[in-house]
C-alpha cells in the first residue's frame, strides 16, 4: 500500500480504511526505507534466517489471522503473534518465520522511520 514513502493508490482501494489511518502516521507513509502491506503465509511455509537491509526503521507486525503453530525469530528469542497486537522488530537483526499450522497468517507489515534516526539525516537519505 505504501513503497518507499509512496502511496500505492491501486493498492489503497483494495482497503481505504487502512491506508488512511497510515496516512496519518508520517514515520510510517513518509518511511522511504519501508513499506506498509499485508502479508499472507500459508501452511508448511518457513522463512529462513536473514536480515533486512538497513536499521535506519523499525517493522510493527499486526497479527490480523493468526492460527496455531506460527513463529518468529528475532536474535534468540522466539515468539508469536496475537491477533490485534503489534510486534516491533529491528529487522536489521537476524529473524525468520515459520508456518506449522493448518490455515493461512495474516499480519500487516508497517515500517516506520527508526525513532531515533533524526529527521534531518532521514531527509537526506534516498529510498531503497
Amino acid at each position: 500500500m505504501f513503497h518507499q514513502g509512496r502511496k500505492d493508490k491501486t493498492a489503497c482501494a483494495k482497503a481505504p480504511k487502512t491506508c488512511s489511518l497510515v496516512e496519518k502516521i508520517p514515520e510510517a507513509a513518509g518511511c522511504r526505507r519501508g513499506q506498509v502491506k499485508f502479508s499472507v503465509m500459508k501452511p508448511g511455509t518457513h522463512i529462513w534466517a536473514h536480515c533486512g537491509p538497513t536499521n535506519c526503521r523499525i517493522r510493527g507486525h499486526l497479527g490480523l489471522v493468526i492460527p496455531d503453530g506460527v513463529s518468529i525469530r528475532v536474535n534468540q528469542t522466539t515468539s508469536t503473534w496475537q491477533e490485534g497486537k503489534f510486534i516491533i522488530i529491528d529487522d536489521s537483526i537476524e529473524h525468520e518465520v515459520w508456518h506449522n499450522g493448518t490455515t493461512f497468517r495474516m499480519i500487516l507489515i508497517v515500517d516506520f522511520w527508526h525513532p531515533d534516526l533524526p529527521k534531518s539525516e532521514r531527509d537526506t537519505l534516498s529510498a531503497i
